[in-house]
């Protein structure tokens, strides 16, 4: 049935596709598809506008027209179809804010070449959130055909230029062999191996020895799961310098 009522709109010329407003829609009512976000069905959207204040492009308004009557039944069968088919691509167990499931946009080589050199220089070449080993669940989008990089956590703090060197281009997977279960962390990579077709692996770690345990964990997790996939261990010195490069697969 149709009703005249307040509902949310889009400009897709402003949208840049960021998804934030998918995450805060608690409805679901909104996906991005072919790079904008949109209303995917009238009945779902309650027109309260909880999503406006996290547009950073200012692409959303309210507006009153005809349309169909918000349907809270719909809105419950949506949200249970979304939980069953994408158990682990919303929000992880914990509940943290933190773990929410993003595939962040990258500039395009167009785009990064009309930058300011200062600018490019310190931008950002992170492609996804979570980056915690533990966190990341085995079927998250972003790993999918990756170039993964999987580096002992204190790397980034040691090494000055991670963004530029390693991180563009590549799913990043950060942890510390030392204090987090090698065993967990054998089976999630094998998962991981096992159903999102990884090209290749660049391998980081600290030169201490607590850090050598990381390649033989990916070298486990690939006998486990009866792949083999280009690897190469980097090894970074405590003063942030590339001590030794080896191919391990």
């Amino acid at each position: 049935m149709k009703v005249k009522r307040k509902i949310i709109d889009i400009n897709e010329k402003l949208c840049d596709g960021c998804g934030q407003c998918v995450i805060a829609c608690a409805e679901g009512a909104i996906k991005i598809i072919d790079g904008k976000a949109k209303v995917i069905s009238d009945n779902l959207c309650d027109g309260l506008g909880a999503c406006i204040g996290d547009c950073p492009q200012g692409a959303l308004r309210i507006v009153e027209k005809e349309t169909d009557e918000f349907d809270e039944d719909a809105v419950e069968k949506h949200l249970e179809e979304i939980k069953k088919n994408e158990p682990e691509e919303k929000t992880l167990a914990c509940g943290c804010p933190s773990t929410h499931i993003q595939d962040f946009l990258t500039e395009t080589s167009c785009q990064s070449a009309n930058q300011p050199i200062s600018i490019v220089s310190k931008e950002s070449t992170l492609s996804h959130w979570p980056v915690q080993i533990r966190l990341i669940p085995p079927n998250a989008s972003f790993l999918k055909g990756a170039d993964l990089l999987v580096a002992a956590d204190c790397v980034p703090i040691a090494y000055p230029s991670l963004h530029s060197d390693f991180l563009k281009g590549r799913t990043v997977m950060i942890g510390c062999p030392k204090f987090d279960d090698k065993e967990s962390y054998i089976e999630k990579f094998a998962e991981i191996f096992k159903i999102a077709n990884i090209k290749s692996i660049t391998c980081l770690i600290m030169e201490v020895p607590c850090c050598s345990g990381l390649p033989g964990i990916l070298e486990k997790a690939m006998e486990k799961a009866g792949i083999i996939i280009p690897t190469e261990k980097i090894v970074i010195s405590n003063r942030g310098k590339i001590i030794k490069k080896a191919k391990l697969k």
